[in-house]
């Protein structure tokens, strides 16, 4: 975890979509930002994008996708309208992406689309259709399987807030704070905890040539909860 925006749980700003919006503002050009389909939208995506980082984000499969242009590595070129724009100015806009006019950056933009399938393992019926949608448009500087392989790695981010709610805050326990600014200081508690925990796996990770992955965040936990229990401990 390296940022976090606190919102009400109903009410205005109280969605994923609008705490996000205002953690985009903080994005740094050398970042590459991953979102699931949940949070994609023609605003939110023109936000991001205008902060300068770069983004790989999954669509739902409602979204069109007007193939412009096949690239080697699988990928194609495709262009996002501003959903305002219907009918024929819409027809229009993506035949001027086609030709490879300029557009106009609030009306349309020319991204990368990646897509690939999920196997049906175990055959219920599960498998899936991927498409992501990235702002890095030259294949050669981000191939196909390299951004496919970097949204996998997204989930690891599902696992930190399990980690977060589960082993650091305890199953069934509610935040002990009673005001909104210990309400906030306990969840950035959390969040400040969990994040020096995962670095001490990764410097011991590091150390042992081993991916973080394999170090088990629960046996890290009781660990450190001995060290600091120890009298000789000192913070």
């Amino acid at each position: 975890m390296v940022d976090a925006e606190i919102g009400p749980v109903s009410g205005a700003g109280s969605g994923e979509q609008s705490l996000a919006a205002r953690l985009s503002a903080r994005l740094s050009a050398d970042w590459l930002l991953i979102a699931d389909r949940n949070f994609y939208s023609w605003t939110g995506w023109q936000a991001a994008a205008a902060c300068g980082a770069q983004l790989l984000w999954r669509v739902k499969s409602g979204l069109t996708l007007p193939l412009l242009r096949r690239l080697p590595d699988g990928s194609y070129l495709s262009v996002l309208v501003n959903p305002r724009i219907r009918g024929k100015a819409r027809a229009r806009l993506i035949d001027a992406a086609h030709t490879g006019c300029e557009l106009d950056a609030h009306e349309a933009v020319v991204v990368r689309v990646v897509e690939y399938d999920v196997p049906d393992r175990v055959g219920d019926g599960t498998g899936e259709l991927i498409a992501l949608v990235t702002t890095i448009t030259d294949p050669t500087a981000a191939p196909a399987a390299d951004l496919a392989q970097a949204y996998h790695q997204r989930w690891e981010h599902e696992t930190g807030n399990d980690q977060i709610t589960t082993h650091l805050r305890g199953p069934g326990k509610v935040l002990r704070s009673k005001s909104p600014d210990l309400v906030r200081a306990e969840i950035y508690g959390y969040l400040l905890t969990h994040h020096a925990i995962s670095a001490l796996i990764c410097q011991a990770a590091t150390e042992a040539d081993i991916d973080p992955d394999r170090v088990k965040f629960l046996r890290t936990v009781r660990i450190v909860r001995r060290r600091v229990a120890d009298p000789a401990f000192s913070p």
